[in-house]
Parts: structure tokens; C-alpha cells; sequence
């Protein structure tokens, strides 16, 4: 299939038991002699379950790579894994051979995830991030920045001029009454969160260093740089009592 469907050379970019600190995983991907895949394979007809993918994810990050495959045959999974404390990994597409519709414009876009072509184009890191960014977690740190609540506030006090809102008030609507508890709290959540501080700081320095070749005055440049965000200024929902 690597070769047939997903356009790999079965002879020099498709490896069979690729050696791992004294282990073993079934197959790996290589494109001009770099490793991007690893594949574990499992019999066809037996379920994919949690410890396959624990192995799976094991062997990538022995070897350092970003992308595994966990497959039998039928199912294709492919897994984006995380190096942090501790190592995590994310379906980012799950392809079943058994109901796949070749007439279907999205599951063919599926299937391309997976070829060499797409791999060599990034389509897959580019299909990641975009999930990664409409996910209900970056939604929803997104919508308790301090800016987006500022925006609301703006919005409320036009339909509403003789009432005064806070952004206090519209931080506690949405974590009590709107968002989903599961979208706020969690390790996905906390990294939604420190994601965007990290952006939001960077936009910060980026600011504050144009305005600092630009400014004679140094007191404005000193007052300008001292701004930083952090994931803890993200709002976060406390445990329930």
C-alpha cells in the first residue's frame, strides 16, 4: 500500500524493521534518505488500541520523530506526538480503507495526507495546524484574551448604552454559562494558553522594537518594552468545590 496507494519507492523510501535503541518498528518512511515516518503494523481484523499507540509513539520518541503511523491494514492512523514532559501524541487523521469513498473529494484529500507528494509539499503539517487552530481549546483561550473580551464589551455597550458591563462580568458568562468546562481545563487547554502568550509577545516585542528605532525618547521606549504576557494571565476556571 505505501508503495501502490501512497507513492513510495518500495526500494529506497520504504524501510522494513527499523532498528531502535535494540528494538524494532515495523516500517519507516524515508525521503532522500531522511527519516520522516515511523509505522507500526498490527494484523488485520485485531482493534487499534491505547497500548499500540503507546508503543508507536515510544519508537518516535527514541528517534526523535515528530510523525507516527499506527495501521492493520484497514485503519490508518496518523499521530502528531509532542516532545514535552510527558511525551503526548494527537490523532490528526484516521483513514478506514473499508468505507473510504473514492468519489469523495475529502476522503481522497485524506488519502493525500498520506502520499509522498503531500509529504513532500507539508500538506500534513499544514492540515495539523489548521485543525490545531480551530480546536475548541485555542477557541476558547482565545475568546478570555483580554483583547477579544475588550472587543465584546465594546459590542454589548452599543446594543446596551445605558447599562454598564464589565469585562469582569463577560469572563465569569463565559466560563460559567457558555463554554464547556472540558475546552478550559487540561493539559490541550493549558497549551492552548501558553501558545497564545507566546504569540501575544511576540507581537509585543515586535511593537516595541519598531517603536524603538523610531522613538528619541527613551522613557517611552523603556515603558513600551516592559509589557509580557503570560499563560498564567490567560483566564483559567477554578476546580469546582
Amino acid at each position: 500500500m505505501l508503495a501502490d496507494i501512497f507513492g513510495y519507492d518500495k526500494y529506497s523510501e520504504i524501510t522494513s524493521e527499523h532498528a531502535i535503541r535494540g528494538t524494532y518498528c515495523d516500517l519507516a518512511t524515508k525521503i532522500d534518505g531522511v527519516l520522516q515516518l515511523l509505522i507500526e503494523v498490527k494484523a488485520i481484523g485485531i482493534d487499534l488500541k491505547e497500548p499500540h499507540v503507546k508503543q508507536a509513539v515510544d519508537y518516535a520518541a527514541n528517534q526523535g520523530v515528530e510523525w507516527v503511523v499506527l495501521t492493520n491494514g484497514l485503519n490508518w492512523r496518523i499521530y502528531k506526538v509532542t516532545f514535552a514532559k510527558p511525551i503526548s501524541a494527537e490523532v490528526v487523521i484516521e483513514i478506514d480503507f473499508h468505507t473510504l469513498n473514492w468519489k469523495n473529494g475529502k476522503d481522497v484529500e485524506s488519502v493525500y495526507l498520506f502520499c509522498k507528494e503531500g509529504w513532500i509539499k507539508s500538506v500534513l503539517g499544514e492540515y495539523h495546524s489548521q485543525k490545531q487552530a480551530i480546536s475548541p481549546y485555542f477557541i476558547g483561550a482565545m475568546l478570555l484574551t483580554d483583547s477579544v473580551l475588550q472587543v465584546m464589551r465594546r459590542e454589548l455597550r452599543r446594543l446596551f448604552p445605558d447599562i454598564k458591563i464589565e469585562i469582569e462580568e463577560i469572563q465569569s458568562v463565559l466560563t460559567s454559562d457558555v463554554m464547556k468546562r472540558e475546552v478550559m481545563e487540561g493539559e490541550k487547554a493549558d497549551e492552548a494558553r501558553k501558545k497564545i502568550a507566546r504569540t501575544l509577545n511576540k507581537v509585543i516585542k515586535e511593537k516595541a522594537s519598531k517603536k524603538e528605532d523610531s522613538s528619541v525618547d527613551a522613557s517611552d521606549d523603556t515603558a513600551t518594552g516592559s509589557v509580557e504576557v503570560t499563560a498564567a494571565e490567560l483566564p483559567a476556571i477554578d476546580p469546582v468545590e
